[in-house]
């Protein structure tokens, strides 16, 4: 197994030009155990721990452009004003130790179903894209295209992640999982809810329930619906309880849960529904705060 330790990121493109197989590591806290576990043995290992400018951000007002090396104790100790969900989503990920490596890049290039990240990414809205980069150029590849498969993301074997383009948040937020235990636990089903009052929309992202994480979009059509059919985006009003039924009752029909070790489909489909009743219900409390005391 060959080692590559790039200076830089024009090293870095140019070396994975040269090994398209080499398997990229930054934090590794994926990468390592299926190493440990012979799940993995890749023909070269691309350490991206010397190219500095994957673990920088900024922020221009509207969108944030988070590099892909970002940690997610970063996420959470500077950026849970402007990416809210991302940041509570950030919280559940292992242990302080794997907060302190981990990040959204990485998340991003294993796929997995069961990634914390993905729900809340999917729910920040469909202008969220993957900054994908090789020798040839970069491409943005909107977030709805990026998950292909099982574990399979849509990167042509020379490109890496060099950033996710995410926009800040005009509305609250929420993410909400559930594991075997409190901490260190893979989820049995996460999701993701925001609130996007400035376009009148809202956005949702289910995990470890489908074969890739996806979005309940007939229930954000419904929710979106409702909002604007009843003025309640200007007035801030109760939803009543049909509507946060049906919401959930939507959710719980978007996803396409298996039977595993951690839980059954039946428990999945059930659990996605309380939780998307219960971010619902937090954000739109929040929502209806703000509304009030901007009156």
């Amino acid at each position: 197994m060959e080692f590559l330790r790039p200076a830089s990121w024009d090293e870095a493109l140019a070396a994975k030009a040269e090994h398209p197989a080499a398997l990229p590591v930054s934090g590794g806290t994926d990468v390592m155990v299926e190493l440990n576990f012979d799940v993995r043995r890749p023909s070269a290992i691309l350490d991206l721990n010397r190219v500095t400018e994957l673990a920088e951000w900024s922020d221009d007002g509207a969108v944030v452009r988070l590099g892909a090396a970002v940690p997610y104790a970063r996420i959470i100790e500077e950026l849970s004003g402007p990416l809210p969900g991302l940041a509570l989503a950030a919280h559940t990920v292992g242990s302080p130790q794997i907060r302190n490596r981990g990040s959204v890049g990485g998340n991003l290039g294993a796929a997995s179903p069961a990634g914390d990240a993905h729900p809340a990414l999917l729910a920040a809205g469909r202008d969220v894209s993957v900054e994908a980069e090789s020798v040839r150029g970069t491409r943005l590849i909107p977030i709805d295209e990026f998950y292909v498969g099982v574990k399979r993301n849509s990167l042509a074997p020379d490109e890496l992640i060099r950033a996710v383009r995410i926009p800040v948040a005009d509305g609250p937020q929420q993410f909400s999982k559930i594991g075997t235990r409190n901490a260190m636990v893979i989820a049995v089903c996460a999701f993701g809810f925001a609130l996007h009052p400035k376009d009148g929309t809202v956005g949702t992202g289910i995990g470890s329930a489908a074969p890739t994480p996806r979005r309940a979009v007939a229930a954000e059509e419904y929710l979106a619906g409702e909002l604007a059919a009843r003025g309640l985006w200007e007035s801030g009003g109760l939803l009543g309880p049909e509507v946060v039924r049906r919401f959930g009752e939507l959710v719980r029909e978007a996803a396409s849960p298996i039977d595993d070790v951690r839980g059954t489909a039946a428990y999945r489909r059930h659990a996605l529904a309380v939780l998307a009743r219960r971010t619902l219900t937090w954000c739109w409390n929040d929502y209806g705060k703000q509304i009030r005391s901007a009156a």
